[in-house]
Order: C-alpha cells, then sequence, then structure tokens
C-alpha cells in the first residue's frame, strides 16, 4: 500500500511540474509580447477545465497607472456572436423558431427579405451590407443610443453585397437582427434573455451589455493606442450600436465558464452543437470560425470594437482554451493566443523577434517627412514629432515609428516596417511597407 501511494505521488507530483512548466513558458512568451508593446490586458489559459495561468498585464487606465489584473472588465466584441447564435439553437430547440425561417417573417422590407434565413445571418451569408463598414457611422455615431427601428431602418437602407446564399461577407448587421429576432420571439430585452438563458445559469456575475455607464471596480479603458506612453482614448460603443453582434463586456474568467460549458456540451442538445460547429463557406458555422492547427480542429471567434479586441481559442480534443482581452486595439492576439495554445499542447511555438529601436539624428529624419502613396485610396503620411517620426495611414490614427537602421522603421502596435528608399542622388523618393509577408511600395508625393 505504501509503495502505491508513493507511485501515486511520484505521477501527481510530475504533472503538477509539467503545468508549473508550462505556465513558466506562458509567462516568458506573454512578457516579451507586454514589453514589445503587443498585449495589454487580461489572459487565461486552460486544459481540461482546469487554469495552467491567469494573469494581467499593462495598464487598465494608462494615465493613472493603474495596472491589469487578471479578472479586468473588458468589452469583448464579436465573441458577443457565439452567445446570440447559442441562444437561437435554444429557441429553435423550443419550437419557436427554426434556422430554415425567413427574415420577412420577422421583419419585412429588407432587399431579398424573402430569401434571407436565419441560418444566413447566422453564417454571414445573407448578403446584408455590415454597417460597420460605414465610416462616417463608425466615427461620429458610435456613442448614440439607437432605438432596434432606428437601426433597422439604417441596415434596410443598405445596398445587397450579393444573393443569399451566393458569397460570404461578415455582416454585424445580420448579428443584430438575430438578436431582433430573439426579442420578438420571447417578447424580451435580448439583454434579458442572454442573462436568464447563459449568464445566470453559468455563473457569469461579471458578464453584461451596458458597458458606457458600469461603475464595476476592475472596468478597464479602451484605448485606439498606447504606443511611446501616448494614450489615445477610445469612445466607448454604445450597446445598442454593438448589440448582439458585439455589445457583451465579459472577463478571462468569466469566458471560461462559457467555454467549458460549450465543451461539456450544455445549454444545447448535441444535437445543435453540432450544427453550431459544421463549417460553411469560409470554414464559419454559427458563430465561430471551424478551422485546424497543430494537425488538431480548434473553433475560435476575434472580436474588435473601440479600444478593445480579444480572441478565444479551443482545441476540443485536448479540451485547451486561450482567452485573450486586451484594451488597446491590438492585432496580436490571434497569433499570441495559438503560441499559447502550442505551449498547453506540447507543441513547438514562435518566439517573437525583439527589435530594438536605434537614434537616428534629427536631420537625416527630416528627409523622410512627406506624403507616401501606395494605392490611389490610401496613403501613409510621416511627420517629425520632437526628436521621432510618426506614421499616419489612411483613415487611421498616427503612430510612432522606430528606427531599427537609419532607412528602416518598426512599429509597436502592429507588425510592420517601414523602409525609406533614396535615388542616385540621396533623395528620398519611396516607402516600402513590410507588412503580413507582403511588400507594397509608396511613392513620395509631397
Amino acid at each position: 500500500m505504501k509503495k502505491l501511494i508513493t507511485s501515486v505521488a511520484a505521477i501527481f507530483f510530475s504533472i503538477v511540474v509539467f503545468a508549473q512548466d508550462k505556465s513558466k513558458q506562458i509567462q516568458d512568451l506573454l512578457a516579451i509580447y507586454s514589453k514589445d508593446g503587443k498585449f495589454n490586458g487580461s489572459v487565461l489559459v486552460a486544459q481540461k477545465g482546469t487554469v495552467i495561468y491567469q494573469g494581467g498585464y499593462g495598464f487598465r487606465d494608462a494615465e493613472n497607472k493603474v495596472t491589469h489584473e487578471a479578472n479586468d472588465i473588458f468589452q469583448i466584441g464579436s465573441i458577443t456572436k457565439q452567445i446570440t447564435a447559442a441562444v437561437i439553437m435554444q429557441l429553435q430547440e423550443e419550437g419557436k423558431l427554426t434556422v430554415q425561417d425567413k427574415l420577412s417573417k420577422y421583419f419585412p422590407g429588407f432587399a431579398n427579405g424573402d430569401k434571407i434565413t436565419i441560418e444566413n445571418l447566422l453564417t454571414h451569408t445573407s448578403g446584408i451590407y455590415n454597417y460597420t463598414n460605414d465610416e462616417v457611422l463608425m466615427k461620429s455615431d458610435v456613442t448614440k443610443h439607437y432605438s432596434q427601428k432606428e437601426m433597422l431602418d439604417m441596415i434596410k437602407a443598405y445596398k445587397p453585397d450579393f444573393e443569399p446564399g451566393a458569397k460570404w461577407n461578415y455582416s454585424n448587421s445580420a448579428y443584430s437582427i438575430l438578436g431582433y429576432i430573439i426579442e420578438k420571439v420571447t417578447g424580451k430585452p435580448y439583454e434579458k434573455v442572454v442573462r436568464e438563458r447563459v449568464f445566470t445559469p453559468l455563473g457569469m456575475i461579471s458578464s453584461g451589455f451596458d458597458f458606457t455607464h458600469l461603475s464595476a471596480p476592475g472596468k478597464s479603458k479602451g484605448y485606439f493606442s498606447l504606443a511611446g506612453g501616448k494614450p489615445v482614448i477610445a469612445p466607448v460603443v454604445d450597446s445598442t450600436i454593438a448589440y448582439s453582434a458585439g455589445a457583451i463586456y465579459s472577463t478571462v474568467g468569466d469566458l471560461a465558464k462559457w467555454e467549458r460549458a460549450v465543451t461539456q456540451g450544455k445549454l444545447l442538445k448535441a444535437e445543435s452543437w453540432k450544427a453550431v460547429f459544421t463549417p460553411q463557406k469560409n470554414k464559419y458555422g454559427y458563430g465561430w470560425v471551424i478551422d485546424s492547427s497543430f494537425g488538431k480542429p480548434f473553433t475560435s471567434h476575434s472580436g474588435g470594437i473601440h479600444g478593445f479586441s480579444s480572441y478565444l481559442i479551443r482545441f476540443p480534443q485536448d479540451e485547451v482554451t486561450v482567452i485573450m482581452i486586451d484594451n488597446s486595439s491590438s492585432p496580436h492576439l490571434g497569433k499570441i493566443s495559438k503560441n499559447l495554445a502550442a505551449i498547453a499542447l506540447g507543441q513547438s511555438y514562435e518566439m517573437p523577434a525583439v527589435r530594438k529601436a536605434t537614434d537616428i539624428d534629427t536631420s537625416i529624419l527630416k528627409q523622410y517627412v512627406g506624403e507616401y502613396q501606395l494605392s490611389p485610396s490610401f496613403s501613409i503620411v510621416v511627420s517629425l514629432e520632437g526628436k521621432g517620426l510618426r506614421a499616419q495611414a489612411t483613415n487611421q490614427p498616427p503612430f510612432d515609428i522606430y528606427a531599427e537602421k537609419e532607412n528602416v522603421f518598426f512599429l509597436k502596435v502592429v507588425d510592420a516596417q517601414l523602409e525609406f528608399v533614396k535615388d542616385e542622388n540621396g533623395k528620398v523618393t519611396e516607402l516600402i511597407l513590410h507588412q503580413n509577408g507582403m511588400d507594397q511600395k509608396g511613392k513620395k508625393i509631397k
């Protein structure tokens, strides 16, 4: 008996050490990303329901130097969609709707309304224009309160992108309509339905909808950028704008409860979960992307809303989950999450390249100031700010760029480099944008 106990203890000890080793690898990797300005928020990594690592990085409130804690509250953006989809499937199980119902059954007046199904709305194949592509709306009206009628009238006014089912095009409009269908079928506000059917049963006590008026401790402030120690505060998108497409706020801990319920097949019947995770066009199911990595299937979704980004990825065979939420609009969470998942899965992973900035004389920097046109509708304006350069792309805020070499600069907010090219006379004539494995040239026009 003593020998058996010793053996069991040895096995337990090796598991604990292995978990600690993974936790250390995760911390080491996140420390690099955080220091490099690519992650500023909260993260949770779990396997089989056990948290391997959970922590907070960077500033919750950059102006007052308040640092993040492990379970701070953020807007999660489009991760909202998978919860909206689950409620739709619950209502189908209850016989209150079917995913083959036509949009016109609930809301007349839409172009192609007699052809668009609820399933088209769930899978981004409805052809309904995505209202968040409207730059005027996204720049000037995101903090305003919109009624259901105002939102529906606005969405109806846009010209359809294509015939229902013909193509795939991401549409927040479609998921907002799903929320309105939920309201019509249940006779209750969307927010109340989600709280009754998802948040309360799963104990998601830190999740909700009206982030604008939330006053809870741990509320994170959203930023368009924190680069160079110069916070660019983002406006809070009103919940009536983001709605059932992206209005939920939550924590990594609450989202872990949601993911665990998905893994354990709670809230829905097995046949409904199967439908949710059946990939259709563009590898998209009902509120989830279905793909594979490391030779294993995974399901995931990203989220992006003014000042916040999020990413949830799960490998169901190994019950590995990574949840990241960031308040600096980081575009790197997908890549970081897959590296963290690789650690949990015992796979090889990529260590981020650490770029070091060097000082360049102001007389040289002045040569690079100007406007560079990369396409008829896209330019980058480079300006001198103090002793450094800033770059501002069309319809984007300006960001600091840092010299790696005399003529090569890098950004911290995205994985991109700018290379300045001179002619035989030493005059700067063009810029090359190196990003996502592509090299895009821009002629200096000013």
